[in-house]
């Protein structure tokens, strides 16, 4: 399964992100001491769905997929991962 994810990070118009699918993964990575732990560990957001989807969690506590093709990865691996 080939997973594609918006690219245009300059579009920051849902607090501060660019949609509400990127603020939300965002909100959880951030704010979720074992999915933080674990993001900080895999280094970068691509890195980190992909060891997600290996443990089987797909989605995010409120339902948005991290896979999701409308989540801003590099507004992610900008924001949370500093990369």
């Amino acid at each position: 399964m080939t997973t594609t994810f918006q690219t245009n990070a300059l579009d920051i118009s849902y607090n501060g992100w660019c949609n509400r699918s990127t603020w939300e993964v965002a909100l959880w990575l951030q704010n979720d001491e074992g999915l933080y732990n674990l993001a900080m560990e895999c280094g970068s957001y691509e890195d980190t769905v992909e060891a997600l989807n290996e443990m089987g969690v797909y989605k995010t506590p409120d339902g948005t997929r991290y896979d999701d093709p409308t989540v801003n990865v590099v507004q992610i691996n900008s924001n949370v991962y500093d990369i």
